[in-house]
C-alpha cells in the first residue's frame, strides 16, 4: 500500500509532466463551446486549435528532457515520446492549415467545428499512444485516436466512397482491437502484469512460457500492425485513404503512423529486450526459442514488396499514395527488424522527412483537386504547363519520396540501409534498394502525365492563393533543405534514443 502522502506527490509530479496533453483536452473543449457560441463562423474551432496546438509546442519545449514514467507508469515521459509527439503535432498542425484551403471541406455548407474538434481529440490520443507504457493504455490510446479517425474519415458523408471508407475503417479497427485485447489477456494471464517492465521482468526470470508469449506477442502486433498500415494488416487503408477528406488521408499517413510506430519500438524495446547485455546483438535472448527479428523481417519485406508492387497499377493518386504509404512502413520495419540504437535513430530520421514530403504531395493533390475536381491520374495530362510551380514541387516530393538524392528522402533511407547493413542483415537492405526502384516506376507515371503527356493541347493556367503558394514552399523547402543539412536532426534522434526509458 503505497503511504497517501508519497501518492500526492507522485499525483503532482504525473500531473505537471502531464501538461502538452492537457492543453489537448483543453484545446478540444473550448473549441467545442465556441463552434457552439459562433454559429455562423466556420474557422473559429480551426483558429482555437491553431492556438492550442502552439500552447502545446511550447508546453513541449519547456518540459525539458525529461526522463520518467508518471500516473503509476502508465505513461512514460521521455525524449522518445517527446520526438514523436513533435511529429504528430507539427502533421497536426500542417493539416489544419490545409484544411482551411481544402474546397471539399467547405462544401455543402458543412459545419466545421466538430471536424477540428475531432483533430484535437485524435492529436491527443496519439499523444498517449507515444508514451504508453502499460498495456491497457496502449487499448486506451488506440480507441481514442482510432474513434476520432473514424468519424473523420465519414466527414464528407454525402459522398458515397466516404461513407463507405468510414464503415471499413470501423470494421477492420474493431477486428484489429479484439486481437489485440485477446492477446493482451493472454500475456497478462502469463505475467501477472500489464506494465511493460514489469512484463519484462517476468520474461527475463522465466514465469512466461513462450508459445503462449509468441501467441500473445503476434496479437497484439496485428493490433499495432493495423494501424501502421503493414502487410497483412493493411486492408482498410487503400478505401480509407482514397474516401477520406485529402487533409484527413495525410493526417492518417503521417502522424497516426508515427504513432503507431513509436508504440510499436516501445513494447519491443521494453517487454522484450534483455537490457543486462553489453552486446546489442544479444538483446533479443529473452526470447531465444523465437526468432522475432525474423518475423518482423518477413513483415517488412512483404509490406514494402506488396505496397510497391500494387501501386504500380493505380490510377487514382490517392490510392497510388495509400499504397505508396504502406511500402514506407516497410522500410521503416526495417529499422525495427535490427532494433539497435542506429535503427531506431533511422526510423525517427526517416519520420520527419517523411512528414514534409508526405505531406507535400497529399497538399499538391488537393490543390489541383480544388480546380479540376480530380484525383485521377489520367486527368493530370499537361498539368505541368497550367501550373508550373505546383507540378514541379509534386516532382520534388515525389523524387524525395523514392529516394533521391539531393532531396531528404535520401537520407532517411540512406540512414535506414545503413543501419540494416551494420547489422548484417544485407539482404534485407537489398530488397529495400529492389523496392525503391520499383517505386521510382509508378512515381515517374505521375510526372510523365504532368509533363511529357498533353504538349501540344492549349494550356489554361490555373490560379492559386498566396497562401496556398506559402504553404507549399513551407513542405517543399524543408524537404530539399533536410537533403544537404540534416545534422540537427541526425542529433536530435540520436540524442532521443539514447535517452529512452526502454534502453
Amino acid at each position: 500500500m503505497i503511504p497517501i502522502e508519497q501518492f500526492l506527490i507522485e499525483l503532482k509530479k504525473s500531473i505537471i509532466l502531464f501538461q502538452p496533453e492537457t492543453a489537448l483536452v483543453v484545446t478540444f473543449l473550448v473549441a467545442l463551446i465556441v463552434d457552439l457560441i459562433f454559429l455562423k463562423s466556420k474557422n473559429i474551432s480551426g483558429i482555437i486549435l491553431l492556438i492550442g496546438f502552439i500552447v502545446t509546442g511550447i508546453l513541449l519545449i519547456t518540459a525539458g528532457n525529461q526522463n520518467s514514467v508518471v500516473f503509476t507508469k502508465m505513461l512514460a515521459v521521455d525524449p522518445f515520446s517527446k520526438f514523436f509527439k513533435w511529429v504528430i503535432l507539427i502533421s497536426s498542425f500542417i493539416v489544419v492549415l490545409m484544411s482551411f484551403l481544402s474546397k471539399e471541406l467547405y462544401e455543402k455548407d458543412r459545419r466545421l467545428g466538430e471536424y477540428f474538434s475531432l483533430i484535437a481529440g485524435m492529436t491527443f490520443g496519439m499523444f498517449l499512444l507515444a508514451g504508453a507504457s502499460n498495456l491497457i493504455m496502449i487499448y486506451l490510446a488506440i480507441e481514442t485516436m482510432s474513434i476520432s479517425s473514424y468519424i473523420l474519415t465519414g466527414f464528407t458523408k454525402e459522398i458515397k466512397r466516404s461513407s463507405e471508407a468510414s464503415l471499413k475503417y470501423v470494421i477492420f479497427g474493431a477486428v484489429s482491437s479484439g486481437l489485440m485485447l485477446y492477446g493482451i489477456s493472454i500475456l497478462f494471464g502469463l505475467t501477472g502484469s500489464l506494465n511493460l517492465y514489469d512484463i519484462n521482468y517476468a520474461i527475463a526470470h522465466g514465469k512466461a512460457e513462450m508459445f503462449p508469449l509468441l501467441i500473445s506477442g503476434i496479437m497484439i502486433i496485428a493490433g499495432i500492425g493495423y494501424k501502421i498500415s503493414a502487410v497483412p494488416f493493411h486492408f482498410w487503408t487503400p478505401d480509407v485513404y482514397e474516401g477520406a477528406p485529402v487533409t484527413i488521408t495525410a493526417l492518417l499517413s503521417v502522424a497516426s503512423k508515427a504513432a503507431g510506430f513509436a508504440i510499436l519500438i516501445r513494447f519491443i524495446k521494453v517487454a522484450f529486450f534483455d537490457h543486462t547485455s553489453p552486446v546489442a546483438a544479444d538483446t533479443w535472448k529473452l526470447l531465444s526459442t523465437i526468432d522475432w527479428k525474423f518475423i518482423i523481417a518477413i513483415l517488412s519485406v512483404l509490406t514494402m514488396t506488396f505496397g510497391n508492387l500494387v501501386a504500380v497499377w493505380q490510377t487514382n493518386l490517392k490510392r497510388l499514395l495509400a499504397y505508396s504509404s504502406i511500402a514506407h512502413a516497410g522500410y521503416m520495419l526495417m529499422g525495427v527488424v535490427v532494433m539497435t540504437d542506429a535503427g531506431v535513430a533511422s526510423i525517427l530520421i526517416y519520420f520527419v522527412v517523411y512528414m514534409f514530403m508526405n505531406l507535400g504531395a497529399f497538399y499538391v493533390i488537393m490543390l489541383f483537386a480544388n480546380k479540376i475536381g480530380s484525383e485521377e491520374l489520367d486527368d493530370y495530362t499537361g498539368i505541368g504547363y497550367r501550373s508550373p510551380l505546383l507540378a514541379v514541387c509534386m516532382v520534388i516530393f515525389l523524387i524525395s519520396l523514392t529516394g533521391i538524392p539531393p532531396t531528404a528522402g535520401f537520407i532517411g533511407k540512406w540512414y535506414l540501409f545503413i543501419a540494416v547493413i551494420n547489422s548484417n542483415y544485407i539482404w534485407l537492405a537489398v530488397v529495400g534498394v529492389l523496392n525503391s526502384v520499383v517505386s521510382l516506376f509508378y512515381y515517374a507515371k505521375v510526372i510523365r502525365n504532368m509533363f511529357l503527356r498533353g504538349v501540344d493541347q492549349e494550356h489554361e493556367p490555373l490560379s492559386f492563393s498566396p497562401m496556398s503558394i506559402v504553404m507549399l514552399l513551407l513542405l517543399v523547402i524543408p524537404t530539399l533543405v533536410l537533403g544537404i543539412w540534416y545534422g540537427p536532426i541526425l542529433y536530435w534522434a540520436n540524442k532521443s534514443v539514447g535517452l529512452f526509458l526502454g534502453n
